[in-house]
């Protein structure tokens, strides 16, 4: 069709009608899973449903285990440089999430002090600007929270990969600071974002996070999981 060879037109048109059809399905293309509308790197794009299903399968299921000992301070100084490029996590995800950006001078272009946030949880455009009573309209979300992680195998881990864990960009997200305060430390089983386009991602972030660091999920939260990639 691009060429202009007339025998590609029927295929092209099929292939228009095939990949029509699936948007109007609220899909992506092959059924994978998209978070398009969400800025920044986020998400396993184009990573299937299938996939991420099979991948919940390797997850030990076990009980939710003792919040006992947990503490911040427990996954290492909060946003602290892991990958020693001279920013802190924070503003190395505010950089990457949000779009037109603005920085401190003489920061190396790692101090965000503004920038426009497609919040993937809400949906809602957010003007993130850098101060005492502002910062927190956005914050950075631990996709699988640390307490969660805790009382799910985090305890039995290092420090140094605790540390890892709390700062690992595939388990954080900028969000609406609001809905990352109401989420708390909740799993799949009691919350899941308000932007339901948003949850296939959500919970393929979290599976991915817990096979990584070895963690396991609870029966119920492996049931929610289930229920949401099976509506992909």
């Amino acid at each position: 069709m691009r060429d202009g060879v007339k025998a590609q037109v029927g295929r092209g048109r099929g292939a228009l009608v095939a990949v029509l059809a699936i948007v109007l399905a609220g899909c992506g293309p092959a059924g994978k899973i998209s978070d398009e509308p969400a800025s920044g790197e986020r998400g396993e794009q184009g990573r299937s449903a299938a996939e991420a299903l099979k991948d919940l399968e390797k997850l030990p299921v076990k009980g939710r285990g003792p919040k006992t000992g947990f503490d911040r301070d427990e996954f290492g100084p909060a946003w602290a440089d892991v990958d020693h490029n001279g920013c802190d996590t924070r503003n190395d995800i505010l950089k990457r999430d949000l779009k037109d950006e603005t920085f401190k001078k003489g920061t190396h272009d790692c101090i965000v002090l503004t920038g426009i946030l497609e919040d993937p949880y809400g949906g809602k455009t957010i003007e993130f600007e850098r101060g005492e009573k502002t910062s927190m309209e956005v914050q950075i979300d631990h996709v699988v929270a640390l307490s969660d992680a805790w009382q799910k195998g985090a305890r039995q881990l290092s420090a140094a990969e605790r540390r890892e864990l709390a700062n690992d960009p595939l388990n954080l997200l900028a969000v609406d600071g609001p809905l990352n305060s109401q989420k708390s430390d909740a799993d799949a089983a009691t919350w899941l974002p308000p932007r339901r386009a948003y949850r296939c991602p959500y919970v393929s972030r979290q599976i991915s996070v817990k096979i990584k660091y070895e963690l396991w999920v609870t029966a119920a939260e492996k049931a929610a999981m289930e229920r949401v990639l099976k509506s992909c």
